[in-house]
Formats: structure tokens, sequence, C-alpha cells
């Protein structure tokens, strides 16, 4: 088969002394460059991506310690690469800087005060947690606010201004969109009823058609627009807290008037590779931020290069250099330190700290715990048992009391006035009798002493003077925070406020860390806040056992409120380690702690709270809390291709995708060979137990059916897989293992490796170019030998090999089917299956009628009389699928009318055969 040998447009860089250079002729001509994403066999865990090339290396230039290379000194470990293809047409890319734009004067035309149309198509990253201005004219410094189209955390906003000193917002949840999109937002400024109304929309260009998402938003009174002197950009980089857009911007409009007038239309499809300034239709002038770029390459893989080996042949001519680029996550992988506890994380970046000791050291520990402020002595603590307690989610292990444990920590001097003290503890029982469970020493005040007693009567606390003299002091002994002060790890806080006068109330407040619920008892007041200067215990027989750690001080008082809670709220969820947060809300968070790229593929509305809750975020590395988060979630997390970072696409986003890739196996180059089925047991699991790290177990078996655990010919035998998953309560796992247990047993052949030919194939180029790992593809027209139905796979990973006149896919690939899962309301997805119903007689292969039987007990099918609107519907008898036009009976025995062969297969069949919905709803995780 001979097919055109156009040379492809391939682009090699290397990042030298801060730019990228072009090499490609030094390696795109002597071999292939082989690229491999995700998973490229049947592993699921992360992997990082791989991008094998060689360089021409017969002057030397490739040899990092040649001082005759013009790379001498630039080039080495980790040196950045990245391999492009030209697309099919220009987009705009922005780097997310506030140098990184698209802009045009402010004129006449674009000042629009009454009804306003926005639009924008757009490749970005829908559901990032932090802001993206995407459109407007907006500068919030000089109060030149007109209209901001923006997005923040799965939300798109329309912001506008009447008076450009303020803003108005209307906003909505996204819905799942694909990675281009574009979106809408219109604002009717008078709707006739004393408000105005703003709507929002997506579609997949701007050519649309345009959905609506939500409903309109109307308030009251009528508004207007502010006609602002900023100019019109894309990515506007003057809206204070909302930076510009990072991604691609492919064209946007703005109208006046809701479908009225085009004033501003930059479309870059078209433009010209390193235009950086043009006129748009509309008779707008653009011009370039100093980093954005008009560009048509399509990146295909970027990472490092970690080594240059030298090679050459016998004869000494030949001298090349073999590398193999790796992405961002084998760099990662390669240190092993993990991450502190999250309490040690969280605490030291509270801008009020004056002193702080983890208590997180190993059990070899002397008699003293560092502190991460600067400038703060050590903390003495002797006697105590080291990291003798492991079960406060938010830590490392911390030391326990023993009999007897004293404590001391000196506070470095402060001129602030006033002052808290917080502190994580675990005492299994309140002393019989009263005991000191903390000292605070106080200077710069009448009070110098601050006492916490407990006991099974109360709470106890007490303020001294100098001499020792009772100042004040109060009992809690009521119900149920007496009970609340033991038996669990709580948050202890002492802490001054200020009554007003000179009067100062000192307070003390307990938190159990588990459920947030705060109790407090009070002081009278005293004189003068005053400053901390030591914290200190003695602890015996009565307190023997209780964990403690991470003791802060903060210059921050109480607000003088009795019973207000601390102002101080840094501790807040990082004490039980993000015990609860979602699977998706701790990437976002991990990524921004981090500074690392981790982008999230959402799937719309509430996105970040309705992807599984965790359990507690315990100490290790980045890596290996991502992938706790992906194997509790069920996603996939994996490398970008265009730029450095991550990806985590949430379990939910697999679900009823559409197709990204449509193939048919009889046109030329779409589906080379090898396309090889295999019926084997390489993902089979028929019995899956999953249980909470730290928790209960949940165990789903398939007890029956060709798949299940019984012996062969009745089944194939137990498969059985155990795993422990970060989860946040005991309800997880037999849900997650039954999700686990369908898919191991969807009954469907593996394709684990399709190909396709994109030198031949040369219509599919835009479609591939667009597909990223997790996407769905689908082959129609098998050949005769294989199920007459489509292919329907997810790519998981691939091997991508580009050559001068060839460049090819091998796309390693699972069955889609088991994500096809169940929509309320649709006329597909959304009907319920039967298990249980027969043919009750045979079959011709040319018969329109289907006698058929439903077990006891078991409901029967919807009569056509009584439901006319639910038909037709698709059944699968046999392995043909047959369409039921009609059914008439309303016992168990019924008559369906039917269409045969729909998918191509007509034949006979038995009395008995089972029937089933050709497409039946399945039950999402």
């Amino acid at each position: 088969m001979a097919f055109p040998q156009t040379p492809l447009d391939v682009l090699v860089e290397l990042a030298i002394a801060g730019a990228w250079v072009d090499v490609t002729t030094d390696t795109y001509t002597r071999s292939p460059i082989t690229i491999t994403r995700g998973a490229a066999d049947e592993a699921s865990s992360l992997e990082h991506s791989k991008c094998e090339l060689e360089f021409n290396n017969r002057l030397g230039k490739y040899s990092p310690r040649n001082p005759l290379s013009p790379y001498y000194g630039v080039i080495g470990r980790n040196t950045p690469v990245r391999v492009s293809v030209q697309g099919p047409e220009s987009y705009l890319q922005l780097d997310g800087t506030t140098t990184s734009y698209a802009r045009t004067p402010d004129a006449a035309a674009i000042d629009i005060t009454g009804d306003i149309d926005l639009r924008v198509e757009a490749t970005v990253d829908w559901y990032a947690a932090s802001g993206q201005a995407l459109l407007g004219k907006w500068i919030s410094s000089t109060n030149q606010r007109s209209y901001l189209l923006r997005l923040s955390g799965g939300l798109v906003i329309l912001n506008w201004s009447v008076a450009g000193t303020s803003s108005l917002i209307a906003q909505q949840f996204l819905p799942q969109l694909p990675r281009r999109a574009a979106i809408r937002a219109t604002l009717d400024v008078n709707n006739g009823s004393g408000g105005f109304t703003a709507t929002f929309y997506w579609a997949p260009s701007l050519a649309g058609p345009w959905t609506q998402i939500g409903d309109p938003l109307s308030n009251t009174p009528a508004t207007s627009i502010y006609n602002s002197t900023a100019p019109l950009e894309i990515a506007p980089p003057g809206a204070t807290g909302v930076p510009p857009v990072r991604g691609v911007v492919h064209r946007t409009e703005v109208r006046n008037g809701i479908n009225g007038t085009v004033v501003a239309t930059p479309d870059v499809r078209l433009r010209t590779p390193g235009t950086t300034s043009w006129a748009d239709s509309a008779g707008r002038t653009w011009t370039l931020g100093a980093t954005a770029l008009i560009s048509d390459r399509q990146y295909r893989f970027v990472g490092e290069i970690s080594s240059w080996p030298a090679r050459w042949d016998v004869s000494g001519k030949d001298i090349y250099v073999p590398v193999e680029a790796a992405g961002t996550t084998r760099r990662l992988g390669q240190g092993k330190k993990a991450l502190e506890s999250t309490l040690r994380r969280r605490v030291p970046s509270a801008s009020s700290l004056l002193a702080y000791w983890p208590m997180e050291e190993s059990q070899t520990a002397g008699t003293q715990a560092y502190s991460p402020t600067p400038g703060v002595l050590p903390l003495a603590l002797t006697g105590a048992d080291w990291a003798g307690d492991d079960t406060l989610g938010g830590s490392a292990p911390l030391p326990t009391v023993k009999n007897p444990t004293a404590l001391e920590a000196r506070v470095p001097t402060t001129a602030a006035v006033g002052w808290q003290v917080e502190w994580v503890y675990n005492l299994a029982a309140l002393p019989a009798i009263q005991t000191e469970v903390l000292r605070l020493g106080i200077v710069g005040a009448t009070m110098r002493t601050v006492i916490l007693y407990a006991s099974t009567s109360a709470i106890r606390l007490e303020v001294l003077s100098a001499d020792g003299a009772v100042l004040s002091g109060v009992n809690y002994s009521g119900a149920p925070a007496l009970a609340a002060f033991a038996g669990k790890w709580n948050r202890l806080a002492i802490y001054s406020g200020d009554y007003g006068g000179g009067d100062t109330l000192v307070q003390a407040t307990w938190r159990d860390v588990t459920t947030n619920i705060r109790y407090y008892v009070g002081t009278a007041p005293t004189t003068g806040q005053g400053r901390i200067g030591t914290v200190s215990a003695s602890w015996g027989a009565a307190l023997e056992g209780m964990a403690v750690g991470h003791l802060a001080i903060f210059t921050t008082p109480g607000s003088g409120v009795l019973g207000a809670p601390p102002t101080t709220l840094i501790y807040d969820g990082a004490d039980d380690g993000f015990l609860g947060e979602t699977a998706l809300a701790r990437v976002a968070r991990l990524g921004a702690e981090e500074a690392a790229t981790v982008d999230l593929v959402g799937h719309g509305e509430d996105y970040l709270t309705r992807s599984t809750q965790l359990g507690p975020q315990r100490p290790t590395t980045l890596l290996d809390l991502l992938e706790q988060i992906q194997d509790a979630d069920g996603g996939i997390l994996y490398e970008r291709r265009d730029r450095t970072g991550l990806v985590y696409r949430d379990r939910k986003t697999l679900y009823n995708q559409p197709i990204t890739l449509a193939l048919s196996y009889t046109v030329p180059g779409e589906v080379p060979p090898p396309l090889e089925p295999v019926e084997d047991d390489q993902r089979l699991r028929n019995d899956v137990t999953v249980t909470r790290d730290g928790g209960s177990s949940g165990r789903s078996v398939l007890e029956s059916g060709p798949l299940s655990v019984q012996p062969p010919p009745a089944g194939v035998g137990p498969y059985d897989e155990a795993l422990t998953l970060s989860l946040y309560n005991d309800s997880q796992p037999e849900p997650i293992a039954q999700w686990r247990r369908h898919l191991g047993t969807w009954d469907e052949a593996r394709y684990p490796t399709i190909s396709v030919w994109l030198h031949a194939a040369t219509g599919l180029i835009p479609a591939v170019l667009g597909m990223d790992i997790g996407d769905r593809l689908q082959i129609s027209n098998p050949p005769p030998w294989l199920p007459p139905d489509a292919i329907d796979q997810h790519m998981l990973g691939y091997v991508e090999v580009i050559d001068q006149f060839e460049w090819t896919l091998a796309m390693n690939c699972v069955p889609a089917g088991p994500w096809q899962v169940g929509t309320v309301g649709d006329p597909i997805a959304g009907r319920a299956d039967t298990d249980g119903t027969t043919l009750n007689g045979p079959m011709t292969a040319s018969t329109t009628v289907a006698n058929i039987l439903t077990g006891v007990g078991l409901d029967r099918w919807i009569d056509s009389a009584s439901y006319p609107a639910m038909f037709p519907f698709d059944i699968r008898v046999g392995g043909e699928v047959m369409r039921v036009t009609a059914c008439t009976g309303t016992a168990l025995s019924q008559t369906f009318t039917v269409v045969r062969s729909i998918n191509g297969i007509t034949k006979a069949h038995d009395s008995g055969t089972p029937v089933r919905l050709a497409n039946p709803l399945r039950a999402a995780l």
C-alpha cells in the first residue's frame, strides 16, 4: 500500500541559556523519534513520559564537556527538550503572566454601556482552582472597570461595574466541557421588569450551537456598564486578584447588544505564526504582550534529558548521542524525601506566629524538640516517650507523657501586646483529682501566670499575680464540654482578649479535631494582656499516656468577647490531615502548596466537592500522595504533553464520554494491523476487598455467571484483589469494591494495541492532536470475524513514532463499556435492565415476533399501550440486537414486535435464550 511521501513538519528544540533552540536537523533525520506517554502496557500506576531520539554528534556539539561545542556549559543533566508537529491552525498561546495578553486600545465601539454579549473559544484548564481572566476592559488599580469574563474554581463569572469603582457579579457552575470549547455571557441591563438579567452558555466553538448553562440570573434594579478608558484585552492583566488565563485562545467576540453588532473579533486561527500585531474584521488593531505568542505548533512531548551518552562506530565517523528524555515525574520520583505533616507545613505560614515546636522527633530523640521558627530555642521535654502516638492524621508520630515528664519552652520577646497559645493533645481520660495540664508565664501585666487544670469534676482556668495570689478563676463542670476534654484528639487554645479600658479576659477553648465542635471556659477580667514569656508543664501519673504536640505561640489575641473563638485559624483542617477533603480539592491544594503544576479535569458543577472524600494526608512524597488520590478516587494521573506538569482526571470524567476519535476499520490507514482482541485474565477481578486505611473493609464477590468465582465451566474460579485505600469513612469501601469488581468482570475482549497511521489517514490528525489520556475512541465496521458492535475503548497511553515520512500511534486501550453508566431520564441509558427474562418459544431467523417470559417475582416489561412514549428500545438476544417497537400483555408472559438485525446479526434463537436490554442502566460509583 503506497501513501503520500510528504515530509512531516517536526520541530525538536532544546532550552539553551533560557531560550528554545531548533536542533531538528541534528535529530530528526538520523532516526525516528519515539514518544511514550501514559500507561504503555497494562500498568495502572503513574509512569513518566519518555522520548527516545538520537543527536548527530560528528561535530561534537552534543558532548557537554567539549570546550569546542557551541553548547559547552549550557547543556547537561536535565536539559529541557520539546517536540512538536505543525497543527492545522494557529492559536494564541498565553502563559498566565501579566505580560501575556492580546490588547486593542480603548475606542468608542467597545465602550459598551448597555446590553453586552461576550464570547471566548479556548483550550484552557476550565476547572483550575485559581481565578483566570479571559476577556474584558478592566483595570482595578485605577478604577477603570467596565466588563470582565473570567473563570474560578469551576465557575464562569461575569463582572461589570456601574461607576468603575466596584463591581457586580453573576456566575454559574460550568458543566463538563471538552478541552476545547466556547463560553458566552450576555447581560441584559434592563430586562423590562425593573432589573437586569445575565445568562451563560457553552458550545463546541463560537459557531455554536449554544447550550444555556443553568437558569438566567436576574436581580434589581436595572444596571449599566461604566465607560472606562481601559483597553479591551484577552487575558487582561489588570484585574486585582485574578491572574490572566493560561492556555490557548482561538478566537473571541465582543458584541454590542445580545446577538448584536460585532465590535471586536480577534480570530487567530489563520494568522501567520509569529504575528505580533493585526487588525480584526471589526477594525480593531490587536497587539501582543511580550510573552504572548501566535503559533501553530502542537507539542507532543515536553521533558528533560538527564544524560548525554556519546557513542560512535568502529570507524569513528558515525558519532551520535542516543538520549531518552523523561517527563517531570522521573525527576520528582528520584528524591524520596517525604512531605512533612500537614500541621508542620501549615502552622509556620501564619503571619502572627511567634514560636512553634512540632515535637515530631523520632524515638531516639534526646530531651529537646526543635523549632522551625527562626530565632526560637528548642523546647525542653524530659521523660517523654518520643514518637509514642501516631494516630493524629495531620501529624507525624508525637510524644506521650510518662511519669514524670517535664516541658519547658521559652518564647522570644515581642513588642506586640496580646497572645494566643495552641497545641494538640489526646488525653485518654480525665484525672480523678484536679491536675495541672499547662502553665503559661506572662510578662508586662498584673497577671503573671495562667494555669489550666482538669479533673473529673471540672476544667479550671486560673490567673495568678506575681506573688501567686489568684486574681480570677473559673470552673467549667457542665456537659458535654467536660467529657469532651478527654478521650479524643483535641486542639487546646488559651488566649487573652481586650475588653476595652485596659480590662483583659483570658479564655480557654478546646476543639474536637474530628468533628470541629468547640467548647470553652472563661475567666473574670484582669488588668492588661501582657506578653507571653514561657510555656511549661510538669506531668505525673494522673496524665500518663497523654499525647502532645504542635505547640504554637501567636501574637494575635482573642476578640475579648466571651466564648469567641481564637482568630488564628491556621490549624483548621491541617490538624486532622484534611480528613474528608475531596480528591480534586486535595490535588488542587497540593499543587498550590508545592508550586507544582497539577491541572484538573473536573466534572462540572461542584466538581471540587463531589469527588471521593479522602482519609488524612500522612507524611509521604508528593508523588505518593497523588497516587493515593488516584487509587482512592479511581481516576487517572498523567503528565502533560504541552508543558511541564501533571494532570489529574477524576473518575467521573470517564463516565459516558463523547467519542474523541472515530475510526473505521474499512478506511485505509485508520486501523492498520495489528488489531488483535485478547480474551485473557489480565484485568479479571471477581473477588475484591477494599479496606479503609485505619478502618473497616468492604467486599464484593461475583457469585454466578461466566466470570464468577465458581469453578469452570460455571465460572473461572477466584481472581481476588485486596487493597487498602485512603478513605474518609467506613461507608466507602463496599461500594468501591463493587465498582472495582464491576470493572474487573466486564465480559468483553481487550484490545491492548490499537494503531493509527497518521501519514496515511491525514484526516485523523486534528482529532488525534486533541486526544489525551483517558479519552474514548471507537472503531466502526469491524471485520466480519469479530463481534458486529463497534469496538469501544478508552486510551490509557500510547507509543508515538515520528519519522521523516511516517507518523504512527499505537494506543494501549481498555473497554469503555463498563464506564457507560445510567443517566436518570435518558431514553437509553436511563432504562433499568431485567434479570430473568427468556424467550418463551423459539424464533426463526426472519420472524418479527418474540414471545418472552419473565421469572416469577420479577418485574414484567412495560407494555406499549400503557407507555407508548417509551418505545422503541433495543434488546439483545443471543448476540443479535433487535428493536422492540411494541409490547402486548401485562402478565409475566408477553409478546414483543421487533425489527431484526439492528447490529447486522441475523440468526435463529432457541426457547430459553436470555433476553436483555442492549444498553442497560448501570449504577455508577
